[in-house]
């Protein structure tokens, strides 16, 4: 079992991933055990460019429609956020966000 969480393959850079995997597959260039070792990278990678790369801080305000937690994964819904970056704002109507435990790389 992968090390790491699979929900970064939902954003437009692993979907975008996903379907090319799935033209590579369908056209005999690659088989179905290399797509999943693919994945299972882009996974650790993502991960581990978030972790070491990204600097950013952001402050946000908004009301919480819904919470809820399974297997130390946290779901929130807000509306009407507002995020404060350093020199800029972003609203929205709604947003939904997944927090998920730290996992250190060797951890099961």
């Amino acid at each position: 079992m992968s090390q790491y969480y699979e929900h970064y393959r939902k954003s437009s850079i692993g979907l975008a991933l996903i379907d090319s995997l799935d033209e590579l597959i369908q056209s005999g260039h690659i088989n179905p055990q290399l797509a999943m070792r693919v994945l299972a990278q882009f996974d650790m990678s993502i991960a581990e460019a978030l972790s070491s790369r990204v600097r950013n801080r952001a402050n946000f305000r908004a009301h919480l429609d819904n919470y809820r937690s399974l297997d130390d994964v946290w779901t929130f819904v807000l509306s009407n956020p507002t995020f404060r970056f350093e020199h800029d704002s972003v609203t929205a109507d709604k947003v939904k966000i997944v927090a998920c435990k730290a996992r250190v790389p060797g951890e099961a």
